[in-house]
């Protein structure tokens, strides 16, 4: 304390001391504010029957979903995940959370991160920046269908108004599940002859579903009245206004997703608040998450139907079902009516309008550069590589090295993967979208693109034909460690010359996950200022593990020193030490 600050206390300077009482009021407040939420996680296999057909699930203390995290806006999360498995390996990334200044915690295996192996222990440690509605799921190979996910809700801070009312906050976590193991389904896709995962059997909300055990084979430990597999009911009191939270944690399917009978205003999407618009059915896609307003305004003598159904491939698997229970109506009370199927799956105008109806909401506009330093175009195809069927960009089908990315980077382990660079375009000029390519054929890769810090990325989704004639596939595309500017969304193939003076640069929304129609493209724009090394790839599990995906790297050197505990395979395993 200086000797004038000394002086000042003494005499009882009535400025200073507003001021000193002022900052230790800060402070303190800050302190009360932020909270630190600690959870323990035993992660381990169980026999379960969420759609009433006994299997095994991953599960999370015993549970799938795993616990839903609650918290505010600049609290700390601290997970401690034992991996009980005995076998298998995890890692669990926290979508959606942009892990500033801890990109080590991303639980991304292979680019962030050693996987938690068998009978470990591991720590994450990471702020919540931002409010809003967000998943947490394995990034460990395809465990993620096996029932290892949940959501994540951060609230705003005390005394902020959202730009929206409602009565009560409520949330649906929707996904797809399957019969057969993450181990069969992985084999099949990594063999020759190449075995597709198939259709799911059944739609899961809040983990619940409905398997018709009639069709089970003669082995099979199916239950139809397992008190597992009841329907989610979602209780209303007539008269209020519900915000409803729902994400999509599929590892296949997009879906549509409606209320019977009810109207939803789209008001929150991956975070961030949206111009409101009304729809009938929500279109949502692997790995995204929206907020929805509606009022529980229709006859009160009844209960209705939350229902979704698969969109844009062809449904090999009946309407996911939950219950709107009218209070004070039996929630068992089933609906008088048949649960609705939705539009036509193969409408592509309709998803394609709903994509672009989602805008900033105009007081929340976070205007993007207008221009870009770096465009990157990629192709997706599906190809051959040494017979196997993969997925491509620009040709490459993406492999993970087995020394994680971000610890290669930082410690300078050059020899762990190729040094060239990933390939930024294709000859747009002269492919041919919409056939067959001529050459089946690809090469596998590790490259990454090595990205100037600060400067500003566009990126470009460009879909094709796959090696069936006259068929392509939406993919929803999931960014590790920002959000992006969606710019625009187009049919046909992308001209650089041309459809950029077509990007919405007025109220586009930032989103961390965004769809690639068929035959068309998507845009995207985001700053390269988050120090790490972050996975962008197809949130498709079965596409992911087929090589559709890349890495970005940006101002590794700013990336504080590693924890150790995020050693340990490949060439890091000396840097743990004993």
């Amino acid at each position: 304390m200086s000797a004038s600050y000394s002086a000042s206390w003494r005499r009882g300077n009535p400025r200073l001391l507003l001021l000193l009482l002022c900052t230790i009021w800060s402070t303190t407040g800050l302190l009360v504010q932020a909270k630190v939420h600690y959870h323990k996680w035993d992660i381990s296999y169980k026999f379960k029957s969420p759609d009433c057909f006994k299997k095994l699930a991953v599960t999370i203390n015993g549970q799938t979903p795993g616990p839903t995290i609650n918290a505010q806006q600049g609290d700390t999360i601290v997970v401690r995940v034992k991996n009980s498995l005995l076998t298998e390996n995890v890692a669990i990334h926290w979508h959606g959370i942009r892990q500033i200044g801890t990109p080590w915690f991303d639980g991304t295996e292979g680019v962030t991160q050693c996987p938690i192996v068998a009978g470990d222990t591991f720590v994450y440690r990471f702020v919540v920046d931002r409010p809003g509605t967000y998943l947490y799921h394995a990034h460990y190979g395809m465990q993620r269908s096996a029932g290892l996910y949940g959501l994540i809700r951060v609230a705003v801070p005390d005394g902020v108004v959202e730009p929206f009312a409602y009565d009560y906050d409520r949330s649906i976590v929707l996904n797809d599940w399957w019969h057969n193991s993450t181990y069969e389904q992985a084999t099949g896709l990594a063999s020759i002859p190449f075995v597709w995962v198939g259709e799911p059997q059944s739609l899961l909300i809040n983990g619940r579903g409905k398997f018709n055990c009639s069709l089970a084979g003669p082995t099979a430990v199916c239950n139809a009245t397992n008190p597992e597999c009841s329907p989610y009911v979602l209780t209303v009191v007539p008269g209020k206004t519900y915000r409803l939270r729902i994400a999509s944690i599929t590892s296949l399917s997009a879906l549509n997703f409606e209320i019977e009978g009810h109207n939803m205003t789209v008001v929150e999407a991956d975070g961030h608040y949206v111009k409101p618009f009304v729809i009938k059915n929500l279109n949502i896609y692997s790995g995204e998450t929206y907020s929805v307003l509606f009022t529980a305004d229709r006859d009160p003598s009844r209960n209705y139907w939350l229902a979704m159904n698969v969109i844009s491939r062809k449904p090999g698997t009946p309407t996911g079902t939950a219950v709107l229970n009218y209070y004070p109506n039996h929630p068992r009370k089933s609906p008088p009516t048949s649960p609705p199927v939705g539009p036509p799956w193969d409408d592509a105008a309709y998803r394609f309008n709903q994509s672009h109806a989602i805008r900033s909401h105009p007081d929340y506009v976070h205007p993007p550069p207008l221009t870009s330093d770096r465009m990157i175009i990629l192709l997706n195809t599906q190809n051959r590589v040494d017979g196997y069927t993969r997925w491509s960009l620009n040709n490459v089908s993406f492999n993970m090295p087995h020394t994680p990315y971000l610890i290669a980077l930082k410690e300078n382990l050059r020899h762990v993967f190729d040094q060239r660079p990933a390939p930024e375009t294709y000859d747009y000029r002269n492919y041919d979208i919409h056939s067959v390519p001529e050459n089946h054929n690809a090469t596998t890769g590790t490259s990454i693109y090595r990205l100037d810090f600060n400067s500003t990325v566009d990126v470009i989704l460009q879909n094709a034909n796959m090696i069936e004639a006259n068929k392509s596939e939406t993919h929803p595309w999931h960014l590790h460690g920002h959000d992006f500017w969606v710019l625009g969304y187009g049919s046909g193939k992308f001209d650089p010359e041309v459809h950029p003076k077509e990007y919405n640069l007025v109220d586009p929304i930032m989103k961390n996950t965004v769809p690639l129609h068929y035959y068309g493209w998507t845009a995207i724009r985001f700053r390269a200022d988050n120090p790490g090394a972050w996975a962008f790839h197809c949130h498709i599990e079965s596409h992911f593990f087929m090589g559709m995906g890349i890495v970005f790297e940006e101002g590794v050197d700013r990336v504080g020193e590693l924890p150790t505990s995020i050693m340990g395979c490949g060439d890091s395993k000396s840097l743990r030490g004993p």
